[in-house]
C-alpha cells in the first residue's frame, strides 16, 4: 500500500472499494489518531443542508452503520432525503475518503445488539436526551439522567424507542491521496449494471 510520500495508483486499491477501505481504515487504526472511525455526516432536505460529525460504529459490505436518536435533526432530514454523504478524513495519513449513498434505519434487533454492548451510562444517555431540541439548561439533564437511573436501577436498560442505528449503503467511493504540489491522487467507485464497480482516477 502506498503511503503519503508516493503515488496511490489502481492496484494500491483493487476493485472492490469495501476492500480498500479495510486496508486505509486498518491503516488508520495503527495511528495515534483518537477515534479512526469519526466521520463528517452531511444530510439535506427542505433547503437547508447541515453536517456533524458522527462515529462510525461498524461496517459490512451492506453499508457504514452509526447510532443516533431517531428525533434528532440529522434524523428528520434523513426520513425525508435519505440520500447523505460522508468523509472520513485522516491527516496523519494525508488521506481521505468521501462516501455517498443512502441511510436507512437498521432493524431493532440490530439496534438493540450494539446499544447492549454499551458501557451503562451511555445506555442511561440515550433515553435522557431530547437531541436537537431546546433546553433550559444543563441541569435539565443531569435531573433527567438522577430520574433514568432511579428507574431502571438493579435492571437492564432497555432500548430506547427513539434511539437506534442508520446504516448508508453506499453508491459512490472517493478515495483521496495528499499529493505534492497539490496535485493529489482521486479515484471514484460507481456501481456498474449488472455487479461490481468502475474506478476511475480524478484529476486534482
Amino acid at each position: 500500500m502506498s503511503t503519503d510520500r508516493q503515488s496511490l495508483v489502481e492496484a494500491d486499491l483493487g476493485e472492490d472499494p469495501y476492500q480498500a477501505f479495510e486496508k486505509w481504515f486498518a491503516a488508520a487504526h495503527e495511528t495515534d489518531l483518537a477515534d479512526p472511525n469519526a466521520m463528517s455526516l452531511a444530510t439535506a432536505a427542505g433547503g437547508e443542508v447541515s453536517v456533524r460529525v458522527v462515529l462510525m460504529k461498524y461496517w459490512d459490505e451492506k453499508g457504514f452503520v452509526f447510532f443516533t436518536n431517531y428525533e434528532s435533526r440529522k434524523a428528520r432530514q434523513i426520513e425525508e432525503n435519505p440520500r447523505v454523504a460522508a468523509v472520513f478524513y485522516w491527516e496523519c495519513l494525508k488521506r481521505q475518503l468521501r462516501i455517498e449513498g443512502t441511510a436507512s434505519r437498521i432493524s431493532t434487533a440490530e439496534s438493540f445488539k450494539y446499544f447492549a454492548s454499551r458501557p451503562r451510562g451511555s445506555q442511561l444517555g440515550a433515553w435522557c436526551s431530547p437531541q436537537s431540541s431546546a433546553i433550559s439548561s444543563r441541569s435539565v439533564l443531569m435531573a433527567k439522567l438522577d430520574e433514568i437511573k432511579r428507574k431502571f436501577a438493579n435492571r437492564e436498560v432497555p432500548l430506547p424507542s427513539m434511539w437506534g442505528g442508520y446504516r448508508i449503503a453506499p453508491s459512490r467511493f472517493e478515495f483521496w491521496q495528499q499529493g505534492e504540489h497539490r496535485l493529489h491522487d482521486r479515484f471514484v467507485y460507481q456501481p456498474v449494471e449488472g455487479g461490481g464497480w468502475s474506478l476511475q482516477r480524478l484529476a486534482p
